[in-house]
């Protein structure tokens, strides 16, 4: 855990942005993530899909994993997610069963997100849990990382 008192929802964004950039070097889809509880990250991930060959690897799962490790359970009450994409059916899922209190995004996900896009799980009054939704944040950075990345590779 590192001390981060102090910081905004743009600070924290910018940690995982870094992390997207790391995952982006490693020829996987520049998606970071950054858990934060009480001003402290806890956890971070960045997409590691094709590095481990497992289609669940993304970003959020990685970071839900390790922080559930650091703090000893798989709830993580008060605690903030910071991801640079809108998260998928499957990550806004896991986001609802780990009981994260916020979720902080950056890029909107047309084709998959799953936060209000497509479709809104993490908001959804049927299910035992609801996050709190903050989309936007250092939006272009987040989208221009991702539009690079595409280019690059149909090139």
């Amino acid at each position: 855990m590192s001390g981060n008192h102090g910081k905004s929802d743009v600070d924290f964004m910018g940690m995982a942005l870094e992390q997207a950039r790391k995952a982006c070097t490693s020829g996987e889809v520049p998606v970071g993530a950054v858990l934060v509880r009480g001003g402290l990250v806890i956890a971070s991930g960045q997409n590691r899909c094709e590095e481990l060959h497992d289609p669940t690897a993304h970003a959020e799962v990685l970071a839900l994993r390790e922080a559930g490790r650091i703090l000893g359970g798989w709830r993580l009450p008060e605690c903030t997610l910071y991801v640079t994409l809108e998260p998928c059916a499957m990550c806004a899922g896991a986001l609802v069963q780990a009981r994260v209190d916020r979720l902080v995004y950056g890029a909107a996900d047309p084709k998959g997100g799953a936060c209000g896009t497509l479709y809104n799980i993490v908001q959804d009054e049927r299910l035992n849990h609801r996050l709190a939704v903050t989309g936007g944040v250092l939006e272009d950075a987040c989208a221009a990382l991702l539009r690079e990345f595409f280019r690059n590779r149909r090139s």
